[in-house]
């Protein structure tokens, strides 16, 4: 294992720490417990703070910032954050209209979310972001929040930002959660540091269909084959969950998982879009990039939102963070 590391058990500290001088104009970093805070509040504005472990970078730290988050709560890599992180971030950035927690639904996340929750003496409510349709709906532990975690911290970010009240917030997070389907795609496994090699092994000519952002195996092991086969296989799975109608406008998010260079995740963009545009669906606006990532795994995910005016308005609103800015 080659990577810039000088101990495992000050990495994520010596990242944040650079991650907050080179956005200082815009977050403040608390260090204990851990939180990224906007630096800049806006007081009588629903507060939106989410989290997860670390690895995921850009999500959720470069997304704290106008227009979208107020927090984020970095766990170590791979873990929860605590309830700790939660409830101080949220006694924090607090502006006086409630708290709204953004969690991706998986086991840990919504737990400690929960006890911050219930521990907390603001009125607050929770989105939970369950876009990955490679599991069942009746699956055991639902469906995993992945890449469309951005997309509603954005689009609810936004209708904060223009002083929507704490229900309407936490209606519309629902609203574009239920818009949203996500499917990934793995053509190596990452390498997570205090593990020292890859989580799982896949041959030459083989993918991993159906991963999520934590490194596991997915749906299923496939043969490699062809970009256009592996989107038209992805795209199939979508459009089967959400179903779109001809003439419906949609946000197209080709998201890589952190070692896919832009050139191959710009030319899966071209084959999806091409997918949905031949059943009539306009593709209104896009994201491409390295946004949800899982530390240094190959492959990518596409996730679909079907988008109402509201919701398209909401994602041209201005945003200005670390990893998401334009209109400002």
């Amino acid at each position: 294992m080659k990577k810039f590391i000088n101990s495992i058990d000050t990495m994520l500290d010596e990242s944040l720490n650079g991650f907050s001088k080179a956005h200082a104009d815009i977050i403040e970093l608390n260090s204990y417990p851990h939180f990224i805070k906007r630096k800049q509040p806006s007081p009588g504005k629903v507060a939106l703070i989410s989290g997860g472990g670390s690895g995921h970078e850009p999500l959720h730290a470069g997304f704290v910032g106008l227009g979208m988050l107020d927090a984020a709560c970095p766990g170590q890599i791979f873990t929860s954050p605590t309830p700790d992180q939660m409830l101080a971030a949220a006694q924090t950035v607090n502006n006086g209209a409630g708290i709204l927690f953004i969690v991706k639904n998986y086991a840990g996340d919504v737990m400690n979310f929960e006890i911050a929750a219930e521990m907390l003496d603001i009125p607050n409510a929770t989105v939970l972001v369950n876009d990955d349709v490679s599991l069942p709906k009746n699956h055991s532990i639902g469906r995993r929040g992945v890449a469309g975690t951005s997309i509603v911290e954005k689009i609810v970010g936004a209708a904060a930002e223009g002083g929507a009240d704490l229900a309407t917030c936490k209606a519309l997070g629902d609203r574009v959660n239920s818009a949203t389907a996500s499917m990934g795609v793995a053509l190596s496994s990452c390498i997570v540091p205090a593990l020292g090699k890859p989580t799982f092994n896949l041959n030459e000519n083989e993918i991993e269909m159906g991963v999520g952002i934590h490194g596991e195996h997915g749906q299923k092991t496939m043969a490699f084959t062809s970009a256009a086969d592996i989107v038209e296989h992805l795209a199939g799975i979508i459009n089967d969950e959400l179903k779109p109608q001809k003439s419906q406008s949609a946000l197209l998010h080709v998201n890589g998982f952190g070692a896919t260079p832009l050139m191959e995740l710009y030319l899966v963009y071209e084959l999806a879009s091409a997918y949905w545009q031949k059943q009539g669906i306009i593709i209104a606006r896009s994201l491409i990039g390295n946004y949800t990532t899982s530390l240094d795994m190959a492959g990518c995910s596409i996730t679909l939102t079907i988008l109402d005016g509201e919701m398209l308005h909401l994602w041209d609103a201005p945003v200005h963070t670390a990893s998401l800015r334009w209109g400002c």
